[in-house]
């Protein structure tokens, strides 16, 4: 609260939490906030079947949206999330002052590795150098030795974020160690193994892309399940590509099944699909029922036909010295 929001004197703090939320979490963010000087609000809401759009039937929307329209900080600590909901895109649009910050169902111990060890200011180096280089590029390509292999097109209108840890200033917050692409429409093609797929049984399965759409899913029952579980949306938005995040926290090595630390895992990648919000896709973003992602780890990728990672190793010259720097703290 003191580092990375940075927690002035007087400013109200939300913390949204559901029964899935762990307790001692919300109290510990309760008590730092009072101890730099801040004012907290915890807001009990209840947890839904869904997350995103989905779960709106089961909120108080209008209660909850008045609220984090009128807060400093919002830290998102339920277990099924708001995120992407109308709530969340009213108050990202309507709060001009609002830092946000999604940590969901995270663990204790999940919290501690993404958020602690490191470097902000080496990480927020490291982290632009690589967005940089991807807005100069026209294409990217993704393969892994799990069979991995999918490229799309570069759309400058679109988002290029970084979450480095820094929530001193207004911003949609994510926990730190991304660079985060939306591909251009309708320009995704191959296919993605997972090694771990929300809300799959199976973490293994293969998506087949096609013109930024999911056309196939393989991999046995599990890809069965997976499909009927799509399908259940009726809507076909949930099928598109929505973003790519590219992980960099020095500290997320393996994968813990924790989607949150998992996006973030050294050398791997993110693919999120679904809705998009106008802020990442304008101007209208991409509207769709809920949102979901999967994390394939030690890939080799390349902006154009630049190798930046190979094997889930930082290989390009330029980045290599920020990287060791960044790793040895």
């Amino acid at each position: 609260m003191e580092d990375m929001f940075q927690i002035k004197k007087g400013e109200t703090v939300a913390i949204t939490a559901d029964f899935g939320s762990d307790t001692a979490i919300i109290d510990a963010l309760f008590v730092a906030t009072k101890n730099a000087g801040g004012l907290p609000l915890i807001i009990q809401i209840p947890k839904a079947e869904n997350d995103s759009q989905a779960g709106m039937k089961d909120w108080p929307s209008k209660a909850i949206t008045a609220a984090l329209c009128n807060v400093d900080v919002w830290i998102e600590a339920n277990s099924v999330v708001l995120l992407y909901s109308d709530i969340w895109e009213t108050a990202m649009k309507e709060n001009k002052q609002l830092r946000y910050l999604i940590i969901a169902d995270s663990t204790i111990q999940s919290l501690d590795r993404v958020f602690t060890g490191f470097d902000i200011q080496r990480l927020k180096v490291l982290l632009n150098e690589v967005r940089t280089m991807a807005m100069a590029s026209k294409s990217v390509r993704i393969t892994s030795n799990n069979g991995t292999d999918v490229s799309y097109e570069i759309d400058l209108n679109y988002a290029f974020d970084v979450d480095d840890g820094d929530y001193s200033q207004p911003k949609f917050g994510t926990a730190p160690g991304f660079v985060n692409i939306v591909p251009k429409l309708g320009s995704m093609n191959g296919s993605i193994v997972f090694d771990h797929l929300q809300f799959a049984e199976d973490d293994t399965l293969e998506f087949i892309l096609k013109n930024g759409k999911v056309i196939d899913v393989k991999g046995g029952k599990s890809a069965e399940e997976f499909k009927t579980y799509l399908a259940t949306f009726n809507d076909e938005n949930m099928y598109k590509i929505s973003h790519n995040m590219i992980g960099l926290n020095p500290k997320v090595t393996e994968l813990s099944y924790e989607l949150v630390e998992d996006e973030r895992i050294w050398g791997g990648v993110d693919f999120g699909f679904g809705h998009t919000s106008a802020m990442d896709m304008p101007p209208f973003g991409q509207e769709a029922a809920s949102h979901f992602d999967g994390v394939v780890t030690k890939v080799n990728l390349y902006f154009d036909a630049i190798q930046i990672f190979e094997n889930g190793q930082i290989c390009h010259p330029k980045l290599r010295p920020l990287a060791q720097k960044l790793l040895t703290n």
